[in-house]
């Protein structure tokens, strides 16, 4: 072992160059990212070996909350229950690369919001581009030699130099009024990992709660009528006007509901397959909304509105019967 990889401070001992995404994140799926917060997540349970799609019935809660879709992530009382995972805010009231260090000697991690600015997977979007903080778990950390091995978006990474300083805001004065990043301290023993049939149990057990936390109405209608009145603002408005609306809109439904669907195939199996079906056509309608945006020139969403609010009624119909 070289005195490099030695002074690498791991929690799994995982290499960037052979890890292998969860299926969430295949190629194949429409949406192959969900949020970067949801997207962490997903790759920190599955390298631990067990499977974070028994944690996304938080997806039935989504909801349009007036000018945005719900930013959806898994419940940390539902990361407890399944996988004895216990995740609060840490205070960064020290250099956090002395801080990551420790707390991954005692077999413990961080979430950290960072920049993407100096995060090389996002070559094709914000690296060096654009300023938009973004949700990591760290998995491995050198601070002597500034190397950063990173759960985000859907895989695992690696940064080192002078993204490593950027990151962490290293050498540099910094104005008193940049706040230091949101941090959370995540611990593994907060109860066992279940795994088998236990783990779909309590999973199943969750899906009725969260179902009865779904919306009161159905959220398509509402948002269908707020986006006839957003039509003419975003027709007339930018490149950037349209996809920041897109990402909160019919991006985070379209993506949280094919999560929902994996989750309703996952845990409910042949009974699951019209659910998921229903969730599926979510995810179509969102596309399509997305690509007619994208053109930005006038046309009607009433069709395809009516189609999306038909499908998340009937899905929610036959979740009701299947979980009756």
């Amino acid at each position: 072992m070289s005195s490099s990889t030695a002074a690498l401070a791991s929690l799994l001992g995982l290499d960037p160059a052979s890890y292998r995404s969860h299926w969430l994140h295949s190629p194949q799926r429409t949406y192959v990212e969900t949020n970067c917060y949801t997207d962490i997540w997903i790759e920190l349970v599955h390298a631990r070996d067990t499977e974070p799609v028994a944690a996304m019935g938080c997806t039935l809660r989504m909801d349009f909350e007036g000018d945005q879709w719900t930013f959806f992530k898994p419940h940390p009382e539902d990361l407890e229950l399944l996988f004895g995972i216990d995740v609060h805010e840490m205070q960064p009231y020290r250099p956090l690369p002395e801080q990551a260090a420790e707390q991954i000697a005692r077999g413990q991690t961080l979430i950290v919001e960072l920049d993407a600015w100096y995060l090389p997977d996002t070559a094709a979007t914000s690296y060096r581009r654009e300023h938009v903080k973004s949700s990591v778990v760290i998995e491995a950390i050198d601070p002597a030699g500034e190397r950063l091995r990173y759960f985000h978006a859907t895989g695992l990474y690696e940064l080192d130099g002078e993204d490593y300083r950027g990151v962490f805001r290293l050498g540099r004065e910094l104005s008193e009024d940049v706040l230091p990043p949101y941090t959370e301290l995540v611990r593994f023993d907060a109860g066992p990992c279940l795994g088998g049939d236990e783990l779909r149990e309590a999973s199943r057990a969750l899906l009725r709660r969260h179902l009865a936390h779904r919306p009161a109405d159905n959220p398509f209608e509402r948002f269908g009528a707020q986006l006839e009145r957003d039509l003419p603002r975003l027709l007339g408005g930018d490149a950037a006007d349209f996809h920041a609306y897109a990402f909160a809109t019919v991006r985070m439904a379209g993506s949280a509901f094919e999560v929902a669907a994996s989750h309703a195939q996952w845990l409910l199996g042949e009974g699951g397959e019209e659910i998921a079906r229903a969730f599926r056509q979510i995810v179509e309608g969102c596309k399509v909304l997305s690509f007619r945006l994208a053109r930005r020139r006038a046309f009607d969403p009433q069709e395809t509105l009516a189609a999306l609010a038909g499908a998340w009624r009937e899905a929610m119909e036959r979740l009701d019967e299947a979980t009756a």
